[in-house]
């Protein structure tokens, strides 16, 4: 590298000639030997490929800090890479979750010397702040400890580093402050608290991204925490943008959700070598594409198309309405917790619970969905997590959206704002209902709001905010549609 830290990475080549070859290449933190394999079947289908082990992690030298210098150790990686005999120029940078960003910064250099030919972002980590906040302000906690447990500040990983310190100590999240995590984990992370300080800004901002000129593959998966940002990156991007979500969880075909079905299991692999075959000859249309899996159907559905707004008012005829909780406590030492999906049915109601009818028939929901909310609550700032649960005939709930956001209205002043929940794509059976949750706390998936002006990461103190949903003004917002059967390699290769 430019300060003399030796980077290392496995070099694969095809045995059918001699080259040179297009190449691939994937910058890791999590150990290049996991890759070897793909790297085979890279060069399999005639692509030299490399992973390297980002700095100061396994093999490579240097000190490990987090997104911080992924940009300039990625240009002079690509620089190297292109003076070997065996490279022919062309290279594609690949890359899932961490290993996202890093393909992602070497597509944006202004440098055409080092900046990639096109590149692959799998369940994408945009950058620091992206990952540890969500777009409207609250803090992810359980995410990012296991992250920073399993990662954060040594040469190696242990992932398992959360859950061993959860069954030594159950209550370990729900310690204060949260800056001090480090000292209860049993071990120095000095980066933890930059995490939430936003120390260094996320170099891919939508300015950066629309500026991009080279070919895009968005991979996501609906039940991955990182939706929402894929889903960004590919309606930002300036170049050729493809999007491909199915059903999955971060760990995509790996890890599907109950919703997926057999047509849903595709050959990442291979679609990944198809379509970076036409993006390196230009024959990708400008423009964006893409395709959805609709769960709970064997379709694949175009991103691109059109779909109705459905309106649901609550307490009208075909919307939700309140079932419990109207008014209700948002305690933080008692939070409704992201892990469970009973709801209590005794006590002061610790969250607005509504409810809509059983569908009359079959509901394709393909597009965004949002709760629009007129609520009070008596302090700020205030969190307001939404939770969308459907409910099968007997009774058994699964979770569909979730969202939280922040806000600063003053205190018991009715406000009128919305609360995005992402992008669905879900087929909904005759006789679902779905059960809406307004809370104040989404726990341990979220920092828990304190209520007393401090900053939740560094407060020590805890106060109980009572809030109120009015029905008049409050609605579900969704999108629905007839989904229309695609082809998605087809969809995305052309």
């Amino acid at each position: 590298m430019d300060d003399g830290a030796a980077l290392t990475a496995d070099v694969c080549l095809p045995d059918s000639d001699a080259g040179p070859h297009p190449a691939v290449l994937l910058r890791t933190p999590y150990g290049r030997h996991n890759h070897r394999a793909e790297l085979r079947a890279w060069a399999a289908h005639g692509f030299a490929a490399v992973a390297q082990d980002v700095r100061g992690r396994h093999e490579s030298e240097g000190d490990w800090r987090p997104y911080h210098r992924e940009a300039a150790d990625g240009a002079v990686t690509l620089r190297w890479l292109r003076t070997r005999r065996w490279s022919a120029g062309p290279v594609i940078t690949v890359g899932s979750s961490y290993a996202a960003h890093c393909a992602l910064t070497a597509a944006l250099d202004s440098d055409p010397s080092v900046r990639a030919d096109a590149v692959i972002a799998a369940v994408p980590a945009l950058g620091a702040s992206a990952t540890a906040r969500e777009p409207h302000g609250p803090e992810r906690l359980f995410s990012r400890a296991g992250w920073w447990a399993a990662h954060g500040d040594r040469p190696d990983s242990d992932p398992d580093a959360l859950d061993r310190a959860l069954a030594a100590d159950p209550q370990l999240l729900a310690h204060l402050p949260v800056a001090t995590l480090p000292e209860r984990l049993g071990r120095a992370l000095p980066s933890w608290r930059g995490v939430w300080n936003a120390e260094h800004p996320d170099p891919l901002t939508p300015e950066r991204l629309r500026s991009a000129r080279v070919p895009l593959l968005a991979i996501g998966g609906t039940r991955d925490p990182f939706a929402p940002d894929t889903h960004r990156l590919w309606q930002e991007w300036g170049g050729p943008a493809r999007l491909l979500i199915g059903p999955w969880g971060h760990g995509l075909t790996a890890d599907p959700g109950p919703e997926a079905r057999p047509g849903h299991r595709l050959n990442l692999g291979r679609l990944y070598v198809q379509w970076g075959r036409a993006a390196l000859v230009g024959v990708l249309r400008k423009g964006h594409r893409g395709a959805l899996a609709l769960g709970g159907s064997r379709l694949w559905c175009r991103a691109t198309d059109q779909h109705t707004e459905l309106v649901w008012d609550v307490g009208s005829a075909e919307g939700p309405r309140v079932v419990h909780g109207a008014a209700f406590v948002a305690d933080p030492v008692r939070p409704v917790r992201s892990d469970r999906l009973d709801v209590p049915d005794t006590g002061t109601p610790d969250r607005c619970l509504l409810l809509t009818a059983p569908l009359a028939r079959p509901l394709d929901l393909l597009g965004p969905a949002a709760l629009r909310l007129n609520a009070v609550a008596d302090a700020t700032p205030a969190d307001w997590a939404v939770r969308i649960v459907t409910l099968d005939p007997a009774g058994t709930a699964a979770p569909l959206a979730t969202a939280v956001v922040r806000r600063t209205d003053p205190p018991g002043t009715a406000a009128s704002f919305t609360v995005p929940l992402g992008q669905l794509a879900r087929r909904l059976p005759a006789r679902t209902r779905l059960r809406i949750e307004i809370a104040g706390h989404h726990f341990p998936a979220h920092i828990r709001q304190p209520h007393t002006g401090e900053d939740p990461v560094t407060a020590t103190r805890l106060l109980a905010s009572h809030r109120t949903v009015r029905p008049d003004g409050s609605a579900l917002l969704l999108t629905t549609g007839r989904g229309r059967g695609v082809n998605p390699v087809q969809e995305i290769c052309r």
